[in-house]
């Protein structure tokens, strides 16, 4: 089976968890992979070629295209154009997104039309989606989208998403709280599925898998002194790194020993920093900024406890399971978490980590004395941790449901095209 996977972007540094997706998804035999890139992105990546559609080829849309498929395609264009003036936009850059998208589609029909893929994935519910679903209605050939929590929750979620999940063959999330969303937004139960992402080698089993533990293997040796903490992601607000300098400020106050790493780039950096000095925190907490995959698994290796403080922007923008905390849970680093939509899926306070709201900073200084005293405690949940990782997180098992439920959605939706045909 051919697949055209649409993306906004590819590659994306920070989104290191669709490389290894369609690394998983090109060793399948049972599939062929199309890489289209609808914004900037690189022309090669890992010996692919990589489609990308340039932004001044949409005044030729404007100009040649619009009016050839208004004559051409006129129910097609109709139709997903009254859906769209149906819905209220919930942004200027989500408006962006659907039209650039659209315009993809109008300026790539024909090419699809003359060597059709057996279907369309769009990997984001936005841009992507909007592509795929007008080439549906132009060309026959099935869609399929994801719809994560970007999509979602942003501003009240993306411009169409209703019609988008109504017509797709095939829904795929990565957490169950995204799909209880899904589900409420009208997505069909039977073709919205939840698929975790994963990565593609675990590091060495350090602690062991539980089962392979016996009690009397529990080490008792105390965490390092300073206390290591490691945060990744983004400088971006869902994040929560203003609240997170509080909390390290507490812990200072308290008088625990520690040193806390940040691991990214973003917006935000230059207000973190200020924080950082205006807090005092200078001698406790270093901004690091983006570095490489190899950087990042050495910070792992070196951490005692791994801290995510995600909450719900302003504009309702909020991860789902970022890849960070299973990376981190993998690597046996015990983690500390905010309640943040999907993750408590992966962190169970007590028994794969503790969770703590960003506003209880009592919470989390107890959080993070017990992972330092408690010897037993700490062994526990990184064994437990490890053992989630490896029975929810591994990249080709995902990838081969994935790939499974894609071939059956689009041989479902074509099979269904031609009985409407014979109709």
């Amino acid at each position: 089976m051919r697949i055209a996977y649409l993306f906004t972007s590819f590659p994306v540094a920070s989104e290191t968890f669709l490389q290894r997706e369609i690394r998983a998804m090109r060793e399948r035999s049972d599939v062929e992979i199309e890489l289209w890139s609808l914004w900037g992105g690189k022309a090669e990546w890992e010996g692919m070629p990589v489609r990308r559609y340039p932004f001044w080829s949409v005044l030729r849309v404007i100009f040649f295209r619009v009016p050839q498929w208004a004559w051409r395609r006129p129910g097609a264009l109709r139709r997903v154009w009254a859906a769209y003036m149906g819905e209220s936009s919930p942004s200027l850059l989500n408006i962006g997104e659907n039209l650039l998208g659209l315009a993809f589609a109008l300026d790539n029909a024909d090419r699809f039309r003359a060597n059709p893929p057996d279907l369309f994935h769009a990997v984001w519910g936005t841009m992507p989606a909007a592509a795929a679903w007008l080439l549906r209605e132009i060309t026959g050939v099935p869609f399929s989208m994801g719809a994560h929590a970007y999509d979602i929750f942003r501003s009240g979620g993306d411009w169409t998403l209703r019609q988008k999940l109504a017509r797709a063959c095939f829904v795929h999330t990565t957490t169950a709280a995204a799909r209880e969303r899904l589900l409420g937004l009208g997505a069909p139960p039977q073709r919205t599925h939840l698929i975790r992402r994963g990565l593609e080698i675990l590091p060495a089993a350090d602690p062991p898998p539980v089962a392979a533990l016996p009690q009397t293997a529990v080490s008792v040796a105390p965490p390092s002194a300073p206390l290591r903490l490691l945060s990744i992601g983004r400088l971006v607000p869902k994040k929560g790194f203003l609240s997170q300098l509080r909390i390290y400020r507490a812990l200072r106050d308290a008088g625990v020993d520690f040193a806390a790493r940040i691991v990214g780039d973003g917006p935000l950096a230059a207000e973190i920093e200020r924080h950082i000095q205006r807090l005092g925190l200078a001698g406790h907490v270093t901004l690091a900024g983006a570095l490489s995959y190899a950087q990042v698994t050495a910070e792992y290796a070196a951490a005692d406890i791994f801290v995510f403080t995600g909450v719900v922007a302003e504009d309702g923008d909020r991860d789902g399971l970022p890849n960070v905390i299973p990376e981190a849970m993998a690597h046996g680093v015990a983690v500390v978490t905010t309640p943040v939509s999907g993750t408590t899926e992966a962190v169970k306070h007590g028994e794969t980590g503790q969770v703590a709201r960003i506003d209880d900073v009592a919470g989390w200084l107890a959080a993070v004395r017990r992972l330092r005293d408690d010897a037993a405690f700490r062994q526990r949940t990184r064994c437990a941790a490890r053992r989630w990782v490896e029975a929810e997180f591994a990249a080709h098992t995902n990838a081969a449901k994935l790939a499974a439920e894609l071939i059956a959605a689009a041989s479902a939706a074509a099979k269904n095209e031609g009985l409407r045909a014979v109709r």
